[in-house]
């Protein structure tokens, strides 16, 4: 069986995924953003928790304080969303492809941060999402957007950044924020369900529209994967030299 290690987490507690269905459907309507981002962080981390993960944060500091943005990130596997999240303070929304987002867990937590849901199979309908997510980050709200699109079995490697999610970010107008994450495929990916992983997830520096105004889409989709690209060559390189000191 694939992904052993997921399904696993997913079974220590199936209470929980029970009555994060039966809370979400019957939930009271004066509930905030607020409250049901801690309801889907609660869960998150259960999944981390008994994932057996511990994820080290850097770069907190260069979030912006105020207003909408967009976090992109690379694509590893089922953690990545929870890890960055789960050190994200302030509420934020996600964008999964409409397949993998009705998967077990990942169904209510989508719900919960009334994320969206993106059919690879229907232009129409993507261009009609992208403009939704564009109008709520100008409103103010904060979105995770991942630009490959999908993970295979790459771990640490980068793939392709589709350009086409970009348009969020030229329509808005708001912070672009490239987000590393490190050994994410380690957590809840694979079929070792006893040994312990540490994941790492880098908040690097915003790109503002002034910086990005006038590129186009396949130019900012570059500019982004190479931030995150030259991120990750310095977390390979300090954990080279790292073990080459302990030999």
């Amino acid at each position: 069986m694939k992904n052993l290690r997921f399904y696993m987490v997913a079974a220590t507690s199936p209470f929980t995924v029970l009555s994060l269905k039966l809370e979400h459907r019957f939930k009271s309507k004066n509930w905030d953003e607020e409250k049901a981002y801690r309801k889907a962080c609660k869960i998150m981390n259960h999944m981390r928790i008994w994932g057996k993960t511990k994820t080290i944060y850097d770069g907190k500091e260069n979030l912006p304080k105020e207003g909408g943005y967009i976090m992109y990130s690379n694509h590893q596997g089922k953690y990545d969303a929870f890890g960055i999240i789960l050190g994200h303070e302030k509420p934020a929304s996600v964008l999964m492809e409409k397949n993998q987002s009705k998967k077990i867990v990942a169904n209510q937590l989508v719900d919960y941060v009334d994320g969206k849901r993106i059919d690879f199979d229907d232009p129409r309908q993507q261009l009609l999402v992208l403009k939704q997510i564009s109008d709520e980050v100008k409103a103010g709200r904060i979105y995770l957007i991942f630009p490959e699109g999908g993970y295979k079995d790459n771990k640490n490697n980068l793939q392709d950044f589709h350009a086409g999610c970009f348009r969020c970010s030229l329509d808005s107008k708001t912070p672009i924020v490239p987000v590393c994450i490190v050994d994410s495929y380690k957590s809840l990916n694979g079929n070792d369900v006893i040994r312990p992983c540490t994941t790492y997830v880098y908040y690097l520096k915003p790109i503002m529209y002034d910086e990005y105004a006038g590129l186009k889409k396949t130019e900012i989709a570059q500019l982004v994967k190479d931030r995150i690209q030259a991120k990750m060559n310095e977390h390979m390189a300090a954990r080279a030299a790292g073990a080459e000191k302990k030999n």
